[in-house]
């Protein structure tokens, strides 16, 4: 495709004290060899109390406020505003890897059928913390996703990107996917680019849940996407603790939207038998410690151990909101004090 006749991306970045990582964020987009006016950057804001806003209006002017404050609320408030052809979500927390990531990852969209594109990879670099590594190299951020098979980025362990039984054709810069209303990974994050037509196809109110939207599309019968052969940097998290926050907030995000019947992705269909392997695994322990070990073997790295804790982490989080939803109901968790990372 000749540089003139790219396409116009509206890239949607939701922010909420992003300070430690924004600026890495917004300079890889700037430095992308894609025309420059055809790149319009839109910061939805949840109300930042460090230098998040300062660093936003070196790359742009389009800075909105998100009063609610969470990363869906901002995505929604983001895309109304959006005027591209394509719409990019790119979370504060990513890094485009590569100068070509933005021409590379519009390539799909020549084919008339692509819906949406997305990397294949989280990219690994030895330079992030151990948890963004553990993150790249099992290609997820929550190790649930490895037990449910439902992840969507290359997997180190598996040498899938998915265990989910989807039809792909490879195209050779990227793989194009057909996905089907009952299993359907969970794309649409972490550097997802939309056709804006399509995407007004949904039903977005005051949240754009990813995982929702796709669901929505396949459904009208809009089922073809592109895994790009490329990576995305994903900074997840510095240290344990951050961990364990937003593991409790992603429990408690899903109940509380789902007690208002906001969420219509059907998780409950998620198999059963994948769900007691991930809590028979975790508690014997041993099984997850052998994942690790196997793991380590193809990338030596001592982050594969932090696999067991991560595990633990998430059954005890998970069944803790879980009860507490089903006991006393759940409140959304408070953003007042939230940082990035």
């Amino acid at each position: 495709m000749k540089m003139k006749d790219l396409p116009l991306i509206s890239v949607v970045i939701p922010t909420l004290n992003s300070e430690k990582i924004l600026e890495m964020c917004l300079e890889s987009i700037a430095n992308q060899d894609y025309p420059k006016d055809k790149i319009e950057i839109i910061i939805a804001d949840g109300g930042s109390v460090d230098g998040t806003i300062d660093i936003a209006k070196k790359y742009t002017n389009k800075i909105f406020s998100n009063p609610r404050k969470t990363g869906e609320a901002g995505k929604a408030v983001g895309v109304k505003r959006a005027k591209g052809e394509i719409v990019a979500l790119i979370d504060s927390d990513n890094i485009l890897p590569t100068k070509d990531w933005f021409r590379r990852m519009v390539k799909p969209f020549e084919d008339k059928e692509i819906v949406g594109s997305e990397p294949l990879y989280y990219t690994y670099r030895e330079e992030d913390g151990y948890i963004t590594r553990y993150c790249a190299l099992v290609g997820m951020s929550d190790p649930i996703c490895l037990f449910t098979g439902n992840y969507d980025r290359y997997c180190l362990l598996t040498g899938r990107w998915t265990d989910l039984n989807i039809k792909q054709e490879d195209k050779g810069n990227y793989l194009k996917i057909e996905l089907n209303e009952k299993e359907i990974p969970t794309i649409g994050a972490n550097g997802f680019l939309i056709r804006k037509e399509l995407l007004e196809k949904c039903s977005i109110g005051d949240y754009l849940f990813d995982v929702d939207i796709i669901y929505e599309l396949v459904r009208q019968g809009y089922n073809k996407f592109a895994k790009v052969k490329i990576g995305v940097v994903h900074i997840f998290s510095g240290s344990i603790s951050t961990f364990i926050k937003k593991q409790k907030r992603r429990i408690k995000d899903y109940y509380y939207y789902k007690q208002l019947g906001l969420r219509k992705y059907p998780w409950s269909s998620v198999s059963k038998g994948k769900l007691l392997k991930f809590i028979g695994y975790t508690m014997a322990t041993l099984p997850l410690l052998v994942q690790a070990i196997r793991g380590y073997t193809k990338k030596p790295d001592k982050a594969w151990f932090f696999h067991l804790p991560a595990c633990w982490i998430t059954l005890v989080v998970y069944t803790l909101g879980t009860i507490q939803s089903h006991l006393f109901g759940t409140k959304l968790e408070d953003r007042k004090e939230w940082k990035a990372i």
